[in-house]
């Protein structure tokens, strides 16, 4: 059974740093894309960052590219997204998702296993 636990959200002044996890079990991890996305209030569910499991090959959207960081470590199963200058923008519930190929996607249909979500919020 696949699962995908985030933790590491929370609320922070605007310029500060949030470090999310996602710790993934039930995986096939050798063909496998590891994605963040986020859904602020009223709008649709967007891509921010995505890691190929094989080869830890990044991907990152517009608005959070020099900002944002995402990492996986093999032999927890996890990845992380560090958050630095984050900005009120940045406020969204933050997803984990995978997907079962060895190249990333940024549309949300193309992503079979998703996360709770872990809310981020970022004041200014």
């Amino acid at each position: 059974q696949v699962q995908l636990v985030e933790s590491g959200g929370g609320l922070v002044q605007a310029g500060g740093s949030l470090r999310l996890s996602c710790a993934a079990s039930g995986l096939t991890f050798s063909t496998l894309v590891m994605a963040w996305f986020r859904q602020a209030p009223g709008k649709e569910r967007e891509f921010v960052s995505g890691i190929r499991w094989s080869d830890a090959n990044a991907y990152y959207a517009d608005s959070v590219k020099g900002r944002f960081t995402i990492s996986r470590d093999s032999a927890q199963t996890t990845v992380y997204l560090q958050m630095n200058g984050l900005k009120p923008e940045d406020t969204a519930v933050y997803y984990c998702a995978t997907r079962n190929r060895n190249y990333v996607q940024v549309t949300t249909k193309d992503y079979e296993y998703w996360g709770q979500g872990t809310q981020v919020t970022v004041s200014s």
